[in-house]
């Protein structure tokens, strides 16, 4: 099995958390509280993703990508569990992919609990603001961007589709929020069904993906770590690799049959 992170997709141009360069140094991501809370935080989270979601739209599988897609279709890989709310895994047609953190390209309807897709909305709110085109700085890896206060004030959001009344968020988990336990079930019966765990660009330092890590080591299976720079599971690790994932993955499919 492989447990991707942000790691993997920074060659895609999303960067990372945690990182040398991780946006965590100069972004406080949305948290579930204050999305749910404070219609002023949905506001700005939605003003700043519908820039951003420009980019992920537009963003490519890599190298690595294409490399574990290789490595699933020679029947290397039972499955791919991901963190990353990017979508590229499946871009490249990897079957099996568990969003573990959901995915972007979904909505989902706090009220009903109806989920609509990400291009819908896109629609919806380039209606709703007419010429909105704000000076976007860095995309973060949640799919926002950094946006000045006064471009925030003035968008309008909407509100659900099917009931017409409810408040949208994206399908993905954010800080403060949990996975729902029937997806942390799935990925602990895929580790489980594994004879090892490949863990591909993630720091580890989030207990939704170290939890899989540790329950492979306890189980007595195999870990290897491909990741540039150090990872909070490197001590249950029997393999670890420090290179940037691109050319370390595409070398190891060139290595096998």
């Amino acid at each position: 099995m492989v447990l991707s992170g942000a790691g993997l997709s920074t060659e895609s141009g999303i960067p990372d958390y945690r990182g040398e360069e991780g946006s965590l140094r100069r972004h406080t991501p949305m948290t579930y509280g204050e999305f749910v809370g404070s219609e002023a935080g949905r506001q700005r989270y939605w003003a700043r993703s519908h820039l951003g979601w420009r980019t992920i739209a537009r963003a490519a599988p890599n190298a690595g990508h294409l490399a574990v897609a290789a490595l699933r279709s020679r029947g290397y890989l039972s499955g791919v569990i991901t963190q990353n709310v990017d979508g590229l895994h499946q871009a490249t047609g990897t079957p099996g992919v568990v969003d573990l953190h959901g995915s972007l390209d979904r909505v989902i309807c706090l009220d009903c609990r109806r989920t609509s897709s990400r291009e819908d909305l896109d629609r919806r709110l380039r209606s709703a603001n007419p010429g909105f085109d704000g000076a976007a700085g860095r995309i973060n890896p949640d799919g926002d961007v950094e946006l000045a206060d006064e471009d925030v004030r003035g968008f309008h959001l909407v509100a659900c589709a099917e009931c017409e009344s409810g408040v949208l968020k994206p399908d993905v988990v954010f800080f403060g929020e949990n996975v729902p336990r029937a997806r942390v079930d799935e990925c602990y019966r895929l580790v489980d069904e594994a004879t090892a765990l490949l863990v591909l660009g993630s720091s580890l330092t989030v207990m939704s993906g170290l939890r899989f890590v540790r329950h492979a080591a306890k189980a007595g299976k195999p870990v290897l770590i491909v990741n540039h720079g150090e990872t909070r599971g490197d001590k249950y690790a029997d393999v670890r690799v420090d290179l940037p994932l691109g050319q370390a993955l595409t070398d190891l499919v060139a290595r096998v049959p």
